[in-house]
C-alpha cells in the first residue's frame, strides 16, 4: 500500500517503523527536519518537510496517489484538518486521525463525510489503558486481547509448574476440564516455538498462547496457573492521560487506587477530578521513602506510566525489589522493552504495539474486524469475515484441514451468530463466519488474506 503518514514524533516514527517493515510505500510528513532525516536514515521510506495541512505539502507528498492517510500529529486540530483536505481535494480513500480528546470519537457527525472526513480514529492513550486494564483483570497472564466484540480472548500466560497442564500433552487439556471452550494455538520454550501437535507436552516455564470463549477465560488461565490471584490494591506511577484514565477506570471497578504524580499543579488537577476512593500522592515513583510509608510491599499490581522510560524501569525495579507482587512498565523504546520483559519486571508494555493493534485493521487486506500484534509485533491475530460460496470463496463451505493455511497459520474460533467454535480441523467455514486466525510470522500474512479474499464473480 501507499500510505502518507503526517507526524514524526513518537507515534508517527513508530507507525512508520512498523509499516515499512511490511514492504508498504511510506512517506512521512513532518515540520521538523532533524526527526525526517533520521528516519529517512533508519528505515527505506521518503520524507517531505512541511505543514500537512497545506494543500501544497500534501501534493508534493503525493497524496492524489496515495491509498491511505495517518495523521497522527501531536495536536488534535492538526489531524482533523489534513483528513478533511486529503477527502476533499485529493479524494484519499482510506484517513485515519490521531485524536487525544475523549470528546471528539463520541461526537460522529464531526468526524463523518460532513463534518473532517476521518474513517477512523485512533488514540494510543486510550488503547494502552484498556490494555493496562485487561492485564489486571486477568493478573496471571503477560498478554490479552480481545476479538469479536469482546466474546473471544487471546491470552498469553507462562505455564506453571503446579499448573494443571504442567507435563500433560494438548490432547489432555479437554480431558481434564471438558467443559472449558479454548485451545493452545501456540508453544515457546525458552525463547524458541514448539511445534503444536496433540502428543506435545508441555513443560513448566513454557509461554503458551490461548484463543478461548471469553466467559471461560479465567478458567482456561487457571490451567496453566496453581491458583487465582486476586487484586485489589494498585498504586500507579504517572498521573498524565493514561495514568488518570486507568485509575479511574480502576476505581470505578472497585478496586483500591493509589496514584503518584510529582508535578504539584496536576496533582490538585487529579485530587479534584478522580473518583473520591482514589488517593493522590505528589512526589516521584523512585522515591523508597515514599513507596514504603505508602505500603508497596502491600500492593498487588504497581504500574509506572510516566513518559520516561528510565524512570519507568528504576521505579518498577524498586518497587518489585520492596515487595510489589506484580509490576508493569510503560517502556516506549523496544530494545528496552525486550531486555526487561520477564526479569524482575513483568511485563514490560509498548505503547506502539498497542496503537498498531489499532491501526492493523486498516492496513490489512479483505475483510478485516480486528487485528493484534502478539509476541512484541513477531506474531499475530486477526479476526476475518468469510464471504462468498464454495465456487468464489478458497474458505467457504470448506472444512479447516482443507483451506491450506500456510505453515505457522491456524484458525483458533470461528464465531457464528451466537456460537463460539473453538476450531478442530473437521469444522466447516460458514458465509460471514468471523474466523480467528493466528499466524506466527507476519511474513504469512499476505497469503492469510489471499485465502480469504473472493474472486471477482462474487461481486
Amino acid at each position: 500500500m501507499k500510505i502518507l503518514i503526517l507526524g514524526a514524533g513518537r507515534v508517527g516514527a513508530s507507525v512508520a517503523e512498523n509499516l515499512v517493515s511490511e514492504h508498504n510505500d511510506i512517506t512521512v510528513i513532518d515540520l521538523d527536519a532533524s526527526r525526517l532525516s533520521d528516519l529517512q536514515e533508519r528505515f527505506d521510506l521518503r520524507g517531505v518537510v512541511g505543514d500537512g495541512t497545506q494543500v501544497s505539502t500534501l501534493q508534493a507528498a503525493g497524496a492524489d496517489d496515495v491509498d491511505m492517510l495517518i495523521a497522527c500529529a501531536a495536536q488534535d486540530s492538526i489531524n482533523l484538518v489534513a483528513c478533511k483536505i486529503a477527502r476533499k481535494i485529493f479524494n484519499v480513500p482510506r484517513r485515519v486521525a490521531r485524536i487525544r480528546s475523549a470528546e471528539l470519537p463520541t461526537i460522529p457527525e464531526l468526524l463523518d463525510e460532513d463534518g473532517f472526513c476521518v474513517d477512523a480514529v485512533i488514540s494510543p492513550e486510550n488503547s494502552v489503558t484498556n490494555y493496562l486494564f485487561k492485564l489486571i483483570k486477568f493478573p496471571e497472564a503477560l498478554q490479552v486481547v480481545d476479538l469479536a466484540e469482546g466474546r473471544v480472548s487471546v491470552i498469553t500466560v507462562r505455564l506453571s509448574a503446579k499448573g494443571l497442564m504442567a507435563n500433560h500433552a494438548l490432547k489432555d487439556l479437554r480431558v481434564l476440564n471438558p467443559d472449558v471452550n479454548a485451545r493452545v494455538v501456540s508453544i515457546w520454550r525458552a525463547g524458541f516455538p514448539v511445534d503444536v501437535t496433540p502428543e506435545t507436552v508441555l513443560r513448566p516455564q513454557d509461554e503458551i498462547l490461548l484463543i478461548t470463549d471469553t466467559a471461560d477465560a479465567q478458567t482456561a488461565i487457571h490451567q496453566m496457573q496453581e491458583g487465582h490471584t486476586s487484586v485489589r490494591r494498585i498504586m500507579i506511577a504517572g498521573g498524565g492521560n493514561i495514568g488518570s484514565r486507568l485509575a479511574r477506570h480502576l476505581a470505578e471497578g472497585g478496586y483500591n487506587v493509589r496514584i503518584i504524580e510529582q508535578n504539584v499543579s496536576r496533582c490538585e488537577q487529579l485530587a479534584t477530578s478522580l473518583p473520591d476512593n482514589v488517593l493522590v500522592l505528589q512526589g516521584n515513583g523512585t522515591d523508597e521513602s515514599l513507596l514504603k510509608s505508602e505500603g508497596i510491599e502491600d500492593m498487588d499490581t504497581w504500574l509506572a506510566l510516566t513518559s520516561d522510560d528510565e524512570d519507568n524501569i528504576m521505579s518498577s525495579l524498586l518497587a518489585k525489589r520492596l515487595g510489589a507482587r506484580r509490576v508493569i512498565a510503560l517502556i516506549n523504546r523496544q530494545a528496552y522493552g525486550e531486555l526487561m520483559q520477564g526479569s524482575h519486571i513483568d511485563i514490560a508494555v509498548s505503547p506502539a504495539q498497542a496503537t498498531m493493534s489499532e491501526l492493523l485493521r486498516y492496513v490489512r487486506r479483505g475483510d478485516i474486524v480486528a487485528a493484534h500484534r502478539l509476541r512484541g509485533g513477531s506474531a499475530e491475530v486477526l479476526e476475518m469475515v468469510a464471504h462468498g460460496d464454495k465456487k468464489s470463496s478458497k474458505v467457504v463451505g470448506r472444512r479447516i484441514a482443507e483451506i491450506g493455511l500456510p505453515k505457522g497459520a491456524s484458525v483458533g474460533a470461528i464465531v457464528r451468530k451466537d456460537d463460539i467454535l473453538i476450531s478442530y480441523s473437521k469444522a466447516v467455514i460458514e458465509p460471514n463466519d468471523h474466523v480467528v486466525v493466528f499466524v506466527s510470522s507476519r511474513t504469512q500474512i499476505s497469503k492469510v488474506e489471499k485465502l480469504f479474499q473472493v474472486s471477482a464473480s462474487f461481486f
